[in-house]
């Protein structure tokens, strides 16, 4: 195919499958400017598969970066009108929400972090409706890659800017499985090759899983009593399977909120707020980050963890091969949502009521007393190398390989 019937082929693919958009469900897209033209290109797919209505948020980076840069601090501490009622509305209306992304990851650089901390905090206060309806699986949601000239010129500084939109849309293509004659299908199966490791761990039930790298990580993360493993796609309250992200590679779980010892190393650098953390270590004590060092990015590590006391806390543990596709293109995206999949990774922050028994039908009060960390921020971070090993451990201290190698092993081969 064209690149033009390839990009067609994949916004069908995340309209229908990434958000399962039913017939007179609303869509609602979030997109860079730089990418108009796709994002068109998605409405039309929206429409022609029966959405009762479209809308566009359009994002864009620079006036974005005007504002942290110019506004008041106050501004940051209470979201607009119009924008609680365009996101809690929508999710109130049984929305599927899709977020393009295609950042400059370098395009946040140099702004005070306490100020995307203060945002944070006050989106997931005043538009909890919307955040709720993703969190609790009211609402679907998706998020893929588009690619930008900025963030293109980011993965391939070697080459001219057209030629780098090319060869950051065919990594994109290529790692959300939209390059194939039938992407559909081609979900359908890889969401399948999921199941029977995830079977296998969740029979497996271990009390906790222990890190270990010649890089310096030596960490335990206790498990919850409970606790359910998932990956490959994810169900509504309703039963509507979506996937919240294209691509995937992982199986996760959230773990006991106050279950952490020891010392994790980043494996790859880290986009956040559009700037990098790079070089990177955390130390934990019962559970929660008590130090922490970065060659790059350090402030922006610590705004992280200062986002509130949820933040000093893990919210998600998952596990990717690194014989995973991303990893063995040997593209680092700058992205999280590509560089998640690249590598084992662990999350700061809120962790996923789906991942417990039960937990859908629990209210924050409910989720706490059951160890999954609440906290207004969710942050990825890779720890995942070609040197990792991980080992389970049962309840009666008897231990099973998972991971040797930064590869799955035994059983779970």
């Amino acid at each position: 195919m064209s690149l033009k019937e390839q990009l067609r082929a994949y916004a069908r693919l995340l309209v229908g499958t990434g958000c399962a958009l039913k017939p007179g469900q609303e869509l609602q897209l979030t997109a860079p400017v730089e990418a108009a033209p796709f994002a068109r290109m998605v409405a039309e797919e929206a429409w022609a598969a029966g959405a009762g209505d479209v809308t566009v948020e359009w994002d864009d980076q620079f006036t974005g970066r005007l504002r942290y840069l110019n506004a008041p601090m106050s501004a940051f501490e209470s979201v607009p009108e119009w924008k609680r009622a365009l996101l809690n509305g929508a999710a109130q209306r049984g929305a599927a929400f899709l977020f393009l992304e295609g950042d400059d990851p370098d395009g946040m650089a140099g702004i005070d972090p306490a100020r995307f901390t203060a945002w944070t905090r006050a989106s997931h206060r005043d538009c909890k409706s919307f955040y709720d309806g993703m969190d609790l699986g009211r609402n679907v949601w998706c998020i893929g890659g588009v690619a930008t000239p900025a963030w293109a010129k980011k993965v391939f500084p070697g080459v001219g800017e057209e030629e780098a939109v090319e060869k950051l849309w065919a990594a994109i293509l290529s790692t959300a499985r939209a390059d194939g004659a039938d992407p559909a299908q081609d979900w359908a199966d890889h969401s399948d090759t999921f199941q029977r490791r995830i079977k296998l761990l969740n029979d497996k039930a271990f009390d906790a899983l222990r890190y270990t790298d010649p890089n310096g990580t030596d960490f335990t993360v206790g498990m919850n009593p409970g606790h359910i493993w998932a990956g490959g796609g994810a169900a509504t309250v309703d039963g509507t399977w979506f996937f919240p992200n294209m691509p995937t590679e992982e199986i996760f779980t959230s773990p006991h909120r106050d279950r952490a010892e020891g010392i994790v190393h980043s494996a790859l650098p880290l986009n956040y707020q559009g700037g990098m953390i790079e070089d990177f270590w955390i130390r934990f004590e019962n559970g929660r980050a008590v130090d922490c060092g970065a060659k790059v990015g350090l402030d922006r590590l610590q705004s992280i963890l200062d986002t509130d006391e949820g933040g000093r806390h893990l919210g998600e543990v998952a596990l990717v091969p690194h014989a995973s596709p991303i990893a063995q293109s040997g593209i680092l995206f700058y992205s999280t949502l590509y560089d998640e999949n690249a590598a084992c990774h662990l999350a700061l922050g809120k962790g996923f009521p789906e991942c417990v028994t039960g937990g859908l039908e629990m209210d924050e009060k409910a989720l706490a007393e059951h160890h999954i960390n609440i906290s207004a921020t969710h942050v990825d971070f890779m720890i995942g190398t070609a040197t990792l090993s991980i080992t389970g451990i049962a309840a009666d201290g008897s231990e099973t390989p998972i991971f040797r190698n930064g590869n799955w092993v035994g059983e779970f081969a």
